[in-house]
C-alpha cells in the first residue's frame, strides 16, 4: 500500500508532467497544490525531497516555481515509491536496497514465508519496475488498458 504522502507526489509530478502545463514552464506550489488537490503544507516538503533526487527543479523569480527536468518516460514509478516511501519489499530479507536478514529466520533457503512473498513480490517488482510518469499521465489508465478495467467514475 502506498501512503498518502506518495499519493501527493505523484499526483503533483502529473500536474508538472500534464503536456497541457507547457513544456518547461516552471508552476508555483500555490497552482501545484491547486491542481493536484494536494494541501500546500505538505507538498512544500515533498516536492524538497523530489527536487533532491534530481526529478524537479525549483525556478527562483517572480514567474518562479518547479518543473521537471526529467522526461516523464525517464521518471520510473519504482523509483519514487522507494525515494518517498522507503523500502518496498513486504520482507527485509527480500529488498533489493535494504536488504537485512530477518532476526527470527536460522535458513532463508528453507523459509516458506520468504519464498512465497518472494513469488508474489517479484510478480510485483516486474509491474511496478516497469510504469513510468509518463504512463500515469497517458489516458486511459494503465490498469484500464491492461486489465480491461473500467475508468473510475
Amino acid at each position: 500500500m502506498i501512503t498518502q504522502k506518495m499519493k501527493y507526489a505523484l499526483k503533483a509530478l502529473m500536474v508538472l508532467a500534464d503536456e497541457k502545463a507547457g513544456e518547461g514552464q516552471s508552476l508555483r506550489i500555490e497552482d501545484i497544490a491547486r491542481l493536484s488537490g494536494t494541501p500546500k503544507r505538505f507538498l512544500e516538503h515533498i516536492l524538497l525531497e523530489v527536487r533532491n533526487a534530481g526529478i524537479i527543479a525549483s525556478v527562483r523569480g517572480r514567474s518562479g516555481g518547479y518543473v521537471l527536468i526529467k522526461p516523464p518516460e525517464a521518471v520510473s514509478v519504482s523509483e519514487l515509491l522507494r525515494l518517498i516511501d522507503g523500502p518496498i519489499a513486504p520482507l527485509p530479507c527480500l529488498s533489493r536496497r535494504a536488504y537485512q536478514r530477518c532476526e527470527d529466520c536460522a535458513d532463508e533457503e528453507s523459509c516458506r514465508i520468504r519464498r512465497v512473498f518472494a513469488e508474489i513480490f517479484w510478480s510485483y517488482l516486474v509491474l511496478i519496475d516497469s510504469l513510468t510518469l509518463a504512463d500515469l499521465v497517458k489516458s486511459p489508465p494503465v490498469a484500464a488498458q491492461v486489465l480491461g478495467a473500467p475508468e473510475p467514475i
